[in-house]
């Protein structure tokens, strides 16, 4: 099997949501000296961060991820509850003067969203390094981070040969031009969504051709209308299944990193392991928090099977 190795953020997250919708309290004329309030309606503090909240999906789908990070003094009581969720945690190391990173995100009653976040611990990421890990991984997953530790992560991979999942997300707006190339440039997959895509055309001046013709795959989430793969000159539409709820959106494109990386990793073709990463994703939909999804093996391949024929392939998660 496939070794996985995520590097990426260790962080709080503070959920918080207003009853309305930003648009109605944003004036298009005014945005250049913007200041503005929204009285929330509920706050609450969970788990998160990018490395974490995809290890856990993947965990639950059996893949024995282990995370690369950097977290504070208030991660020891996070890093129990991760290894008893068959998370390795090997390669977290903490600060003890330092708090994790936080990321506070305001939804409105439309899944719009507002967010900041405090970088924390996560700013001596680069001291950690995937040499360490060379002999026992083969493959890693560079997620959204210190920005300088992303850009060290892309030229270790090279340098080992390690095959990488690049997804840069929101650290888009924090890469320069030349370090998106590099990260993109002969990654083993570039994860993003359809918003992201755009970003990175824009900083790169790349065309979509010229991006899918430097990766190796090409993922696009597209939310409610599914995502598309591009691999290997075939590309390949993957449905959304339908959330029986939607309660809150965060960590949903995590989810599907998750569920797509196990697909990965027991070597499945792309519609199929795109499809664990939809169904992974929903499951996020239905709950509050990033991880605050849980389901067996058994009820994932039975809800699969509800929606899709898997050849009995997914007889391996069983």
């Amino acid at each position: 099997m496939i070794n996985v190795v995520i590097a990426g953020s260790i962080a709080f997250d503070y959920l918080m949501t207003f009853p309305g919708k930003f648009g109605d309290h944003l004036l298009p004329d005014q945005l250049d000296k913007i200041s503005v309030s929204f009285l929330v309606d509920f706050m609450e503090r969970f788990r998160g961060g990018v490395a974490a909240n995809i290890a856990y999906t993947n965990a639950l789908l059996g893949g024995h991820p282990r995370i690369m990070a950097s977290a504070g003094s208030d991660f020891h009581e996070y890093g129990q509850w991760l290894e008893s969720q068959d998370i390795d945690i090997s390669g977290i190391e903490i600060h003890e003067d330092l708090f994790c990173a936080s990321f506070f995100v305001t939804t409105d009653e439309d899944q719009n969203q507002i967010a900041t976040f405090y970088t924390g611990a996560m700013a001596r990421a680069s001291e950690l390094s995937f040499s360490d890990y060379g002999n026992v991984t083969n493959l890693a997953v560079i997620s959204p981070n210190d920005p300088q530790a992303m850009v060290a992560y892309v030229t270790e991979c090279k340098e080992l040969d390690l095959p990488y999942i690049f997804d840069p997300s929101q650290q888009i707006i924090r890469l320069k031009s030349k370090e998106l190339i590099e990260g993109l440039t002969g990654c083993y997959l570039l994860a993003v969504n359809e918003y992201e895509l755009s970003m990175i055309r824009e900083k790169t001046r790349l065309t979509d051709q010229e991006i899918i013709e430097r990766v190796g795959v090409l993922l696009i989430t597209l939310g409610k209308r599914g995502a598309i793969i591009h691999a290997k000159n075939k590309s390949f539409e993957i449905p959304v299944i339908a959330p029986e709820k939607i309660v809150d959106p965060t960590g949903a494109g995590d989810a599907f990193r998750g569920g797509l990386i196990r697909g990965i990793q027991l070597g499945y073709p792309w519609p199929l392991a795109g499809r664990m990463g939809a169904l992974a994703s929903t499951y996020v939909l239905e709950h509050v928090g990033s991880q605050g999804h849980y389901f067996t093996t058994d009820d994932f391949v039975s809800r699969f099977r509800a929606h899709f024929d898997d050849s009995r392939l997914l007889d391996q998660l069983l």
